[in-house]
């Protein structure tokens, strides 16, 4: 931590130390503040922001939101119920892993017919190799210009 308060002990963390910290590069700790993912932080008076340290933890919340596919919308909104919600929080969030998890089985619906496409394709070519019949692919004719 760099700056130091009244006490002389550290208070906060330059964009730098926050950034190795949480493995953020500081372009992305001015994105979510632009975003309103993070708060503005004061700054020291050589003009250095410095974030408190409970930056980490909403860096953290943050970083686990998007692995569970929260767009930075979504966490924004979460974001907004900081301290207060409880209830009305989870319900919000119970909605927005329904939405994923819809979007996710139509995405695998797709992806499994997808691969039956590609299984049916390589069993052309497979027979056609098989009984060097391939004068052109099965799957891709070639047709001249």
């Amino acid at each position: 931590m760099h700056s130091k308060g009244m006490s002389g002990l550290p208070t906060g963390y330059r964009i730098g130390e926050l950034a190795g910290i949480t493995g953020l590069t500081p372009d992305t700790l001015r994105f979510y503040e632009r975003r309103g993912l993070l708060d503005h932080p004061p700054r020291s008076r050589g003009r250095f922001r410095i974030y408190d340290p409970s930056a980490v933890e909403r860096i953290r919340f943050i970083k686990r939101a998007q692995a569970l596919g929260f767009t930075l919308d979504e966490i924004h909104e979460l974001i907004r119920f900081n301290g207060t919600g409880g209830l009305r929080r989870c319900i919000r969030v119970r909605e927005l892993l329904r939405t994923h998890l819809d979007k996710l089985d139509v995405m695998l619906a797709d992806l499994t017919a997808f691969r039956e496409t590609l299984t049916t394709a390589l069993a052309q070519c497979e027979r056609a190799i098989d009984t060097k019949n391939a004068s052109a692919c099965p799957v891709i004719e070639l047709t001249p210009n």
